[in-house]
């Protein structure tokens, strides 16, 4: 599929991606290669001007589709506009016909899973950036979709509420979901997708293969305007062969090597 903008500017061309039922894959690229843009298309907010985009093997148009597919924008305030955080966490599934009772359920385990309880009364304008962030992926997880895209799930995230979010997905990854998460960090992309989708700063797809393969090529990411996760740069500095990812396999093999 292909893409411009508003003012003729092209921003997705030629771009073509197939995703299996079950992977977590990262859309990883620098600020402006179109990462946004691929989610609002991927999501059916916003229409390809060339090409179409298929779901689950059927030519069903995401809009027929929402009980199965749930965005959550880079803008998590644009998700929110209810009176409270409580009413935004059951507006969708309110619109699918879900019973009130078990909808309530649903969204109280969110809540308390996202530390979001005490706040469920309030107006969502008057949340912090990083509570609208957990509030948005709260409404977006309670329809209970088998496709979540997630513009910057974690941005402006505090790092003790990041890991209850990280491992909220992957606990929703486990039971089956298929996520496409887009994020500029590097760093988090290890927590967040098994494959990544490398874009460059004119939207092209420069590779596309499981992560710690894409993550490992210092040579591939500095092509766009980007360096592989700090830990991972540090252990190749140092001139080991193998390149963790993570800071936890990071102390692993720090481990393993004073024993």
């Amino acid at each position: 599929m292909s893409y411009s903008y508003p003012d003729g500017t092209s921003a997705i061309e030629a771009f073509d991606l197939t995703i299996e039922v079950g992977e977590r894959v990262a859309l990883v690229g620098p600020n402006g290669a179109g990462k946004s843009t691929l989610i609002q298309l991927l999501g059916g907010l916003i229409d390809p001007d060339s090409g179409s985009i298929a779901y689950f093997e059927s030519e069903t148009p995401a809009d027929d589709l929402r009980d199965r597919i749930a965005v959550l924008p880079q803008q998590p305030d644009e998700y929110l506009f209810n009176s409270t955080v409580r009413d935004d966490l059951e507006y969708g599934p309110a619109q699918l016909s879900i019973p009130k009772a078990q909808a309530r359920d649903r969204v109280d385990a969110l809540a308390e899973r996202l530390e979001l309880t005490g706040l469920l009364d309030q107006p969502p304008f008057r949340l912090s950036g990083g509570e609208q962030r957990r509030a948005a992926l709260a409404s977006a997880v309670a329809v209970d979709p088998d496709l979540l895209l997630l513009d910057e799930p974690v941005a402006d995230i505090d790092p003790a509420y990041r890991e209850r979010i990280l491992s909220l997905l992957e606990e929703r990854s486990e039971d089956g979901d298929t996520q496409i998460v887009s994020t500029p960090n590097v760093d988090l992309v290890p927590h967040l997708a098994d494959r990544v989708v490398l874009l460059d700063a004119t939207g092209d797809v420069v590779a596309d293969g499981p992560t710690e393969e894409i993550l490992t090529d210092s040579s591939l990411l500095e092509r766009c305007g980007l360096a592989a996760p700090t830990v991972t740069e540090l252990f190749e500095t140092a001139g080991a062969e193998e390149l963790p990812l993570t800071v936890a396999e990071g102390a692993a093999r720090l481990s393993d090597l004073l024993e």
